[in-house]
């Protein structure tokens, strides 16, 4: 009997152990950041061996996005002809969204206006481009990026309150 019990004890062990790593693995995977865009770190490890895969790094954009409520990493839509951000975006429709791309050299950016949230606009804070001030549903600017780099910008009437973006073209 004390046999059978040693090996009931051990087999106890041996599955909770199965249980507790089966668990474990589940909490290591990339998680959607919400609009359907896995922000992810690439998997595997790249020549200078950290851990990003093909992705690039994550763009320092310095304090830029701190009271960007939706801001939650650099979604990659490279290989798109055409990329669309929503122009109040969120409960409150003072977001663009999603909040930060990257893009290739030659992608149209397509920023469509909810109606949500009061009169927006695009402006790129270097002034590389700029849209009128509208608050119709439906309304759309767009901009092809041709140039590599970082460019950030804002709804002018509402970055007080948070509502910027940032469009990265190319691996920078």
């Amino acid at each position: 009997m004390s046999g059978e019990l040693l090996d009931r004890r051990a087999f106890v062990k041996t599955v909770a152990a199965s249980a507790t790593v089966v668990a474990l693995a589940g909490c290591a995977g990339n998680e959607d950041n919400g609009n359907g865009v896995d922000p992810g770190n690439g998997g595997g490890e790249d020549e200078d061996g950290n851990g990003n895969g093909d992705q690039p790094p994550e763009p320092d954009y310095g304090d830029w996005f701190d009271d960007v409520e939706n801001y939650d990493g650099t979604a990659d839509l490279r290989g798109e002809d055409t990329v669309d951000v929503a122009v109040g975006a969120g409960s409150d429709g003072l977001l663009f969204d999603p909040a930060a791309i990257r893009v290739d050299p030659g992608t149209t950016v397509v920023f469509e206006w909810t109606g949500e949230g009061g009169g927006h606009n695009v402006a790129e804070v270097d002034d590389v481009f700029e849209s009128e001030t509208v608050d119709e549903a439906g309304h759309t600017f767009e901009y092809t990026f041709e140039d590599e780099g970082v460019f950030q910008y804002e709804c002018t009437p509402h970055v007080a309150l948070g509502m910027k973006g940032a469009v990265v073209v190319g691996d920078d």
